[in-house]
């Protein structure tokens, strides 16, 4: 349970390629008690959904790193949000994001960037970490921040393995940052009431 009383809402908006970066999605907004918004395809989501993210206090992005940054579909989100942008529908909401690739590095921190900057035109407040990494000769696989990460979650799942033989500790990272996430925000909404 948050320290905070859940006070405001979330989203978390996401593309998954193979189900990886679905299962870390799951583990994001189960730490933040958010709801899970997945970009179909296509790239697209529905009006519903466009609807749910206006009404949001905190929003937090995914998707897997492909060819060195998010995937086409996530990326033809981003662009579609140009018409919240004009509006100035998400300038101070809270944000966060998250990747997932095959290989250790990967180019996992320019698709963390391209969120940090996505956050940064809508004029948001973007979350980091909170957490050191697991960095010491005695770190193993399933450790916490195992990536290194001060930006948002990394995970890393080799290409050959599934969803269900994902990192626990890349998991738990995501879950909770979920958590710090949705405490922060909590402390802002709160603030502001």
């Amino acid at each position: 349970m948050n320290m905070y009383s859940q006070k405001s809402k979330g989203v978390v908006i996401f593309h998954s390629g193979y189900g990886h970066t679905e299962r870390v999605a799951n583990a994001v907004a189960e730490g933040a008690q958010a709801s899970l918004i997945q970009i179909d395809a296509d790239g697209n989501l529905s009006d519903q959904a466009w609807a749910e993210i206006e009404g949001a206090q905190y929003i937090i992005l995914g998707s897997p790193t492909y060819m060195g940054g998010p995937s086409w579909q996530f990326k033809k989100f981003a662009d579609a949000s140009s018409k919240p942008w004009f509006a100035d529908l998400w300038k101070d909401k809270v944000f966060g994001g998250f990747t997932n690739s095959a290989s250790i590095n990967g180019d996992k921190l320019a698709t963390l960037q391209y969120f940090t900057l996505l956050a940064a035109q809508h004029r948001g407040i973007w979350v980091g970490m909170g957490m050191k990494s697991s960095n010491t000769k005695a770190s193993q696989r399933d450790d916490i921040n195992r990536m290194g990460s001060f930006l948002g979650p990394m995970a890393q799942t080799p290409a050959d393995a599934a969803p269900e033989e994902m990192s626990f500790g890349d998991l738990e990272t995501a879950r909770m940052y979920g958590v710090r996430v949705a405490e922060i925000a909590d402390r802002l909404f709160a603030a502001s009431l």
